[in-house]
């Protein structure tokens, strides 16, 4: 079976709704690709917020983004999204990335914590558009990232399904190690 890509999948939707000038929010910066890609869509006129409590994720970003006018990185948990989103932005958010788990060629032992992460997309959907998307990439293959995985599964399915609708792609044949891009778009 080929092995599908998360990350084309997540690109493609957001491909979809964000457009130049738009406002997009990479909540987990790691090296900085999501974050070009969103600035890629949204520039000249867009913005661009990205968040890592790791140095070496926002210096990284910075290196891959020395042009990208309209990027601003925040070094901060996601946890902290909506106290670091100025007010006018919330509600217009129209695409917002998280790629959980550690920062590759990082520190392993640094990893998205559970707790942080659920207050993170509790702020995330409040900050969102409507018409706006989400998409987490969740790894239940490293330690911790089981239990993460679990609770966005929990997560996603408590929300209302009048204001959101979720949906879950595998990269191969569904295993519990595998990773999991969920796929959120808010209605309301």
């Amino acid at each position: 079976m080929q092995r599908i890509s998360l990350i084309n999948i997540a690109h493609q939707h957001i491909s979809e709704i964000l457009i130049q000038g738009g406002i997009a929010i990479d909540a987990t910066l790691g090296n900085g690709h999501d974050a070009m890609f969103l600035m890629n869509l949204v520039a000249p006129t867009g913005q661009v917020f990205g968040f890592d409590i790791q140095q070496a994720a926002i210096a990284s970003t910075q290196a891959n983004s020395e042009d990208a006018t309209g990027l601003t990185l925040i070094h901060a948990s996601h946890a902290l999204m909506a106290e670091n989103i100025p007010e006018q932005h919330h509600g217009k958010i129209k695409a917002i990335m998280f790629n959980l788990g550690y920062l590759p060629g990082g520190d392993k032992s640094i990893i998205t914590q559970t707790d942080s992460t659920l207050i993170a997309l509790n702020a995330a959907i409040a900050l969102l558009a409507v018409d706006g998307i989400m998409t987490i990439m969740a790894y239940p293959g490293h330690a911790g990232g089981d239990l993460e995985t679990k609770q966005i599964e929990q997560w996603c399915e408590q929300l209302d399904p009048s204001q959101f609708s979720h949906q879950r792609f595998y990269s191969t044949v569904t295993s519990n190690s595998a990773p999991k891009l969920f796929i959120l778009r808010k209605h309301l």
